[in-house]
Order: structure tokens, then sequence, then C-alpha cells
């Protein structure tokens, strides 16, 4: 690093915990952010401004009105436009790496090559069709996760860890039979101060893990209350039924 690097990146090298060589290991690291709403603005600008090398979003969805209180990357100029250009957009003029988009949705054989690709993916989507297709792809590829979600005041928040497989996976959470109980932002509404919450932890855990310091939520949900103002965790241990990491699936 020059002395401009050095003297951008120095609240973050006097941690200790981080230092130069967790500095370099961030400047290093390609992320995928899957989402770029609520969640996804929050955690993409954490990550972008802290230096993350190379930065992909992926979204399909184009900006509305009804996101601007809470997707904070866009104005009401962008209304219209693809997510991903106008994030891209804000983010490269704050971030000093890489930033890259998919405009479309990633799926399929395109999702695990993306995945693939990425040292670690932020799952910011608001579906669980979504969040259990990232999630098989990054067990499959052994790319650590972080997984984020938000609804009305609350939120959850979890890191499937390669390294950690005696905690499961996001899949060992739920049952099969998740679409009856489905709830979108756009249903159900979502305080946008929630959504800046989560997605920030989100982004924590994520440069936490990228940096090497240990991830207590590799073992852990985090549960968040905005309403009471609390939050607390609940251990997690792999099913051995899980179709994606249990014995099932070997």
């Amino acid at each position: 690093m020059d002395d401009r690097e050095l003297l951008y990146h120095s609240a973050h090298i006097l941690l200790p915990q981080m230092g130069i060589e967790g500095v370099e290991r961030v400047r290093g690291a390609h992320v995928l952010v899957i989402g770029a709403g609520g969640l996804g603005s929050v955690v993409a600008t954490y990550l972008a401004r802290s230096g993350i090398g190379r930065l992909t979003l992926a979204d399909n969805d184009t900006v509305s009105a009804s996101n601007l209180p809470r997707q904070i990357l866009y104005t009401p100029e962008d209304i219209g436009t693809p997510k991903v250009v106008a994030a891209a957009g804000a983010l490269a003029r704050c971030a000093p790496g890489e930033i890259a988009v998919h405009g479309e949705r990633l799926a399929g054989q395109a999702l695990v090559q993306a995945v693939r690709h990425a040292d670690l993916v932020c799952d910011a989507s608001d579906n669980f069709a979504t969040r259990f297709a990232v999630n098989a792809a990054c067990v499959r590829e052994g790319v650590p996760l972080v997984s984020a979600a938000v609804i009305r005041f609350e939120g959850q928040l979890l890191v499937v860890d390669p390294g950690t497989p005696q905690a499961g996976c996001y899949r060992c959470l739920y049952g099969d039979d998740f679409s009856a109980d489905e709830e979108r932002c756009a249903e159900r509404g979502v305080f946008a101060p929630a959504a800046g919450v989560m997605g920030s932890l989100q982004a924590l855990a994520a440069l936490k893990m990228i940096a090497g310091i240990e991830e207590p939520l590799a073992r852990a949900l985090l549960v968040f209350d905005g309403l009471a103002q609390a939050s607390h965790t609940i251990g997690r241990k792999r099913d051995p039924d899980c179709p994606v990491c249990g014995s099932a699936a070997a």
C-alpha cells in the first residue's frame, strides 16, 4: 500500500484484530452480494468503502419509489433504473475496489458459477427460494455464506462456514414446506432502520470472516427485535437429514 492507501485504511490498521494483514485480506477478496435492496444497499456500501478488492452485485429488479426509504444507494432520479446499474454508479464514487454487476436473476448453473468465483457470499435477497438456492450453491462449492433477512421490525442473521460443518447450513433451520408462510417486504412492510441494522451486521460478519477474525454466528442464529430494541442468539447444529449438508446429501 502507498501512503494514500495507508491513510485510507488507517482506522482498520489500528485495530489489533485487523492490522495490515487483515486489511490486505480485505483488499484481496471477492465478495458476491445477492440482492441490492434494503439489506444489499447497506452491506454493499460498507464492503465497498472498507476496500473489498472486487464486489459483485446481483439483482434483476429496478428502483421504485417505495424502495427509497430503506435502499440507501438510490435517489429519486434512479427510479426505473436497474438497481445494479444505479448501485454500481453510487459505489464507484466512494469505493477503492472494483465493482461488477449481474443484472439478471442468478439461478442454476449461473448461480453456482458466480458463487464458485467468490471468496464469500452475502445473501441479501427477500425470498426463501433464493436463500435456499444460494445456500445450496455455497455448501456445494465450499464458499462461506453470510445470510440476512428483515421483515417489519425484525431480522435474522447467520453464517454458514465450511470450517464449521457441525453447525449445519441455512436449510437446516427450515423444513421443506416454506412457501406458504413466506413474507416479503412489499406485502408485510419493513421498518427502514431495521434493514440498516441487519445490513450493517451482515457487513460486520462478512468483513470479520474475510479478515480472519472469529465469527460466533458460524455456530448460531442471531435474532433481532427492533420493537424491543433487543437481540439474542440461538445455537445451531447440523440436521442429519438436511438435503443440502446432511448425511443424505453426501
